[in-house]
């Protein structure tokens, strides 16, 4: 992993280059082994090395062709680079380094670029200078694991791994009121916007090309989506799955640094320190533990590293200081009010002592199907095939006008979706708990947004589920859950590696049917079968409980005075952004409750970021 950055278009001007270097300088912690800059007639590229492969000089980015007609820089891990350098040698090309990188330099000169892209394994966002054709390239890998951002002004390109970069390279300045309104609503700016106006994200699985000015984005690559017909047994799934996952993990230890792997009490990362166990590799396994909270999930994977027989640590977040939040500020680029990423940040920081590379095991849960919801959207499209039209049309009708009791609202919730669908979370309206006084200030009043936008279907209830992950991998999959492995860990030079966001592991479980993935209406049932067989039962019969730190009891607790300060005389009313009358008002009713809502969670991160990455008042346009 590293950071990149760019700049195409611009005829020969040495201010050019200085720019890409204030880039470089706010990438500093993605890449804090080695730096580069090439410069060509109109473009100039540049790169912060995290050294995984390949620990010389040797490795070196911006990476040339001897002739300096291509140039590459690379941020990522292609998993099979071995595999293609040997097609590459028996094609005459000759490698002056151990790298992945120098594979793609090469891989497009032998193959062209959807050859190669077809041909990759791995993690990549990474961008190719073709000085004889006069074209840029930019690719995001297929699942939108690494980050990459452009702007385009007065007909040159500016890319990097951050917006940050982008802003230093005076490419954007004003804030972006889209993604301000996406950030207070969903606590993240997801893949559809950028906090600068201007700005904006590669789509995952997408190549762009630029050329004389002009652009255009293309995808190369596609989801899959459940097959009618299951092509396989519960149990043939299982073993296809250990198979998948073995080559996956295997795939993922390879590295010239030392590895490590997360482990919570959950089965997707246990399943990822079995499969490393299975393969004969000894590592230390990580856990962040929250002490006396009941969030705290180090106890069960204590009883997981116990059964493996794993050298174990566990990483305590105590939550004593403000500067836990500082430093979420300082980790991300964008406003982040994941509150989880607090514990990113510090068992990345007590990791990267001992580990370059961990393996964690994200992305199970969201395509093996492993959260509650999954279930409760596929049984509410099970019912809409069974309810007639004249039910739909009278439960649509009167539904408005009925006082549902607690007791029956999981019922009618589920009524709900097997009747209108799957819709955005309420979270989109934007209504305080406690008031009826609205949250946003006038200059974000009526911005739409985006990742509450569904298209219109005659009957939507019968692909709920379909839409519900569809919704979820745009929004939560990559701007929240990816960027805070990213992000969280990159701040501190350490690279994060998923097994199960192997694409081949993805394109296989995302093609089996949900009632198999569901299998007796068991979450993630796959996933669960293979643990009780290769762990016990225990490990896979434990209940979900998901990992979280508790910001909203430490706002009004532990950092309650840090708040009232931060809140006195806020940026966000300044710049008219929050409503001034609903901070003193939910500021004070959570004092007394002893828990801050999720949305004044989100106003106490963009609070920090503003006072953090805004030096002057924006033009919020």
């Amino acid at each position: 992993m590293c950071g990149i950055a760019g700049i195409v278009g611009i005829h020969g001007s040495t201010d050019v280059v200085r720019r890409v270097q204030g880039m470089m300088e706010t990438l500093a912690r993605r890449g804090p082994d080695g730096k580069g800059v090439e410069r060509w007639d109109t473009a100039v590229l540049g790169h912060r090395r995290l050294a995984i492969f390949d620990l010389t000089g040797s490795g070196a980015q911006p990476m040339l062709d001897p002739e300096r007609s291509v140039g590459v820089v690379f941020n990522g891990a292609i998993y099979n680079h071995r595999e293609l350098r040997k097609d590459l040698e028996q094609s005459g090309y000759q490698f002056r380094s151990q790298t992945d990188t120098e594979v793609l330099l090469h891989g497009y000169r032998e193959w062209g670029l959807e050859g190669l892209v077809a041909k990759l394994r791995g993690m990549f966002a990474f961008g190719v200078w073709d000085e004889k054709r006069k074209r840029l390239y930019l690719v995001r890998d297929r699942l939108g694991v690494k980050p990459l951002v452009f702007a385009v002004k007065d007909r040159a390109i500016a890319f990097a791994s951050t917006a940050q970069a982008l802003q230093a390279a005076g490419f954007v300045t004003e804030l972006n009121d889209v993604a301000i309104a996406e950030y207070l609503t969903l606590g993240f700016v997801p893949d559809s916007a950028v906090i600068y106006r201007g700005a904006f994200k590669l789509p995952a699985a997408s190549i762009l090309e630029w050329s004389e000015g002009v652009f255009n984005i293309h995808s190369y690559w596609r989801s899959p989506t459940p097959s009618a017909i299951a092509p396989t047994s519960f149990d043939e799934a299982v073993e296809r799955t250990e198979q998948l996952l073995l080559g996956a993990v295997e795939s993922r230890l390879d590295a010239d640094v030392p590895v490590g792997v997360l482990l919570s009490s959950g089965i997707d990362s246990a399943l990822v320190c079995w499969a490393t166990a299975a393969l004969g590799r000894s590592m230390t396994a990580y856990t962040v533990a929250t002490p006396g909270d009941i969030w705290n999930e180090s106890e069960g994977a204590a009883e997981t590293a116990q059964a493996l027989g794993l050298d174990h640590q566990i990483v305590e977040v105590a939550g004593g200081g403000t500067e836990d939040l500082l430093h979420l500020i300082a980790a991300y680029s964008e406003p982040f009010a994941c509150a989880s990423a607090l514990g990113m940040l510090s068992v990345a920081r007590a990791i990267t002592s001992s580990a370059k590379v961990i393996l964690t095991g994200d992305g199970g849960d969201d395509v093996y199907l492993g959260y509650p919801r999954h279930r409760h959207m596929l049984l509410a499209q099970n019912m809409a095939r069974a309810i007639p039209i004249t039910v739909r049309a009278v439960w649509e009708r009167h539904r408005p006008s009925f006082v549902t009791p607690s007791v029956l609202r999981r019922a009618a919730s589920l009524m709900d979706y097997a009747v209108g669908g799957f819709r955005p979370p309420s979270s989109c309206e934007m209504q305080p708990r406690h008031s009826r006084l609205p949250v946003l200030g006038h200059r974000l009043v009526g911005v739409r947004l985006e990742s509450c936008m569904l298209p219109h279907k005659n009957n939507p209830a019968i692909s709920g589920l379909s839409d519900l992950l569809q919704y979820e991998q745009r929004t939560y999959f990559t701007g929240e859950y990816l960027t805070k492995v990213d992000e969280g860990c990159m701040y501190y030079g350490l690279e994060a590696r998923s097994p199960f966001l192997d694409h081949q592991v993805w394109e296989f479980a995302g093609g089996l049917p949900f009632d198999l993935r569901l299998h007796r209406w068991e979450l993630k049932a796959v996933l669960r079968e293979l643990a009780r067989r290769k762990i016990g039962r225990a490990v896979a019969e434990r209940k979900k409980r998901g990992f979280g730190i508790p910001v909203q009891r430490w706002l009004v607790r532990r950092w309650a005075s840090f708040v009232r300060d931060l809140l006195a005389d806020p940026l966000i009313a300044r710049y008219d952004l929050v409503n001034p009358d609903w901070i003193r008002e939910e500021l004070g009713l959570s004092l007394g409750l002893g828990a801050a809502s999720q949305i004044l969670w989100h106003a106490v991160v963009l609070e920090l970021w503003l006072r953090r990455h805004v030096h002057t008042t924006p033009s919020l346009a």
